[in-house]
């Protein structure tokens, strides 16, 4: 593990002098939840893996989180690493920053993946995953996390592999009570700022979820390739929120696939 001036811990596989693709982890996890990719990836292109500010080993945040200040770390550890550009790739919360960042520095960008992640919510659901952001403000990532689980992997897989389930259950309960909830916030809140993006986005993009991830399902995947010029998008079938967990495969193949084509 490396650690950037800003306090942001990443890490680097492959080649610098291959296509950079930079990972994002989502709310409540760190850069390991990416060990299942990294493997089918790091052969062909030059892998970067970093803790969002506020998890993992990075710091707290320097300022109020924000789709914005998340984008500006990513800059950050990108220029400290001299990755001129990079196909960002975002799971969940990591999907929405990967689109502010393609709004933001569009020159840095040569494509998105961008897993799992949410847009527009109805209010019934938007209530909802408020509701949980109080709750976590009010008694830290302890009260969501088993929710969260269900959630996140299908009912037999989670029978059926107790060890992944404590793995990412420790990293969801790593996450500091004081910082956990103003991060969830930018979850909750924050798609305004992403949606309907004007320019719109333009690079190659490929859009993925499964089936059966409720909370970011396929009229999301839908709705997001639908303002990207030129999206691609994948459902996944009897998957949940953490296919890439799950079922790499469903994940590495096409990904992989994706990103030898741009």
């Amino acid at each position: 593990m490396r650690t950037a001036p800003d306090g942001t811990a990443y890490d680097i596989f492959g080649s610098p002098q291959s296509l950079w693709v930079v990972l994002i982890h989502g709310l409540g996890l760190n850069k390991a939840c990416w060990q299942w990719t990294i493997p089918a990836l790091q052969n062909d292109f030059c892998i970067l893996t970093y803790d969002l500010y506020g998890h993992g080993m990075s710091a707290d945040p320097p300022d109020t989180p924000s789709l914005s200040l998340f984008s500006r770390q990513l800059l950050g550890v990108m220029d400290h690493c001299n990755a001129p550009s990079a196909a960002i790739v975002g799971f969940s919360l990591g999907g929405m920053i990967a689109r502010r960042f393609a709004q933001d520095i569009p020159a840095r960008v040569d494509a998105l993946g961008i897993l799992h992640s949410p847009h527009q919510r109805t209010a019934e659901a938007q209530a909802a995953i408020r509701a949980r952001v109080d709750q976590a403000r009010e008694h830290g990532p302890e009260v969501t996390v088993e929710a969260a689980l269900k959630r996140w992997f299908t009912t037999d897989f989670r029978a059926a592999n107790p060890d992944m389930m404590g793995t990412v259950r420790g990293w969801v309960l790593a996450n500091r009570t004081g910082v956990y909830h103003t991060v969830y916030s930018v979850l909750a809140d924050g798609i305004d700022e992403i949606a309907a993006p004007t320019p719109p986005i333009s690079c190659p993009t490929l859009v993925i979820t499964g089936d059966e991830d409720y909370g970011n399902g396929p009229e999301m995947t839908r709705a997001i390739a639908a303002e990207i010029t030129g999206a691609q998008t994948l459902i996944l079938n009897g998957l949940r929120h953490m296919a890439l967990a799950e079922d790499p495969e469903a994940i590495n193949g096409p990904l992989q696939r994706f990103l030898k084509n741009i």
